[in-house]
């Protein structure tokens, strides 16, 4: 089930959910997306207007409680970056206060253009199964100005160089959230959702 909030390119993430032989349903019923067997959250945009988007659907307690049953959560982007107790995109934002830590603006050095855009790889610093089938350094396609900071750096699960190392995914229990967009990252991108779908 794809959490349909307003905010992003939902097609796109269903179209690779469908190439890789899972169906996946968009939808913004709160109702539906507490029913499902997994769960996507993905969106781009600042991080305000998603946490408001989240609370005018009444999204944002029917994820807390979708994490809560232990069903899988796969955040994409955006749908990382809320998942933290809070953002500093245009001030200070509250989001879904479900991984302790906060998202900050990237500080660079001049050479680097922000936003970070375009492939980059990865370092994978921990196990996981949605990424058992991906190589060490494998790249994957990025958007983003803003990068998270968990408070308990056990949660990482892969780091990316740009300018300095940032964390670009995590996962703690029942959810995985990744900074990079997998349905952009072409046939690498389709393993890591693939690996989802069959969990």
């Amino acid at each position: 089930m794809i959490v349909d909030y307003g905010m992003g390119n939902l097609r796109s993430v269903q179209k690779a959910f469908e190439r890789v032989g899972h169906q996946a349903i968009i939808t913004s019923d709160a109702g539906d997306v507490q029913q499902a067997e997994k769960v996507v959250l993905p969106g781009v945009g600042a991080f305000g207007a998603c946490m408001e988007n989240l609370e005018k659907f009444g999204l944002a307690s029917t994820i807390k409680r979708v994490v809560a049953m232990g069903k899988p959560l796969l955040g994409i982007c955006m749908g990382l970056q809320v998942l933290f107790d809070e953002g500093e995109e245009f001030g200070k934002h509250k989001g879904l206060g479900i991984i302790p830590g906060k998202v900050v603006k990237f500080k660079l050095p001049k050479q680097f253009k922000i936003p970070h855009m375009g492939w980059n790889r990865i370092i994978k610093k921990r196990r996981l199964p949605l990424l058992a089938e991906i190589e060490e350094h494998a790249y994957f396609y990025f958007v983003h100005s803003y990068h998270v900071i968990p408070k308990d750096p056990g949660v990482i699960v892969t780091m990316t160089d740009y300018g300095k190392d940032f964390v670009s995914s995590i996962a703690k229990d029942n959810i995985y959230a990744c900074q990079f967009h997998p349905e952009k990252s072409q046939s690498t991108g389709l393993k890591v959702l693939k690996a989802f779908g069959n969990l």
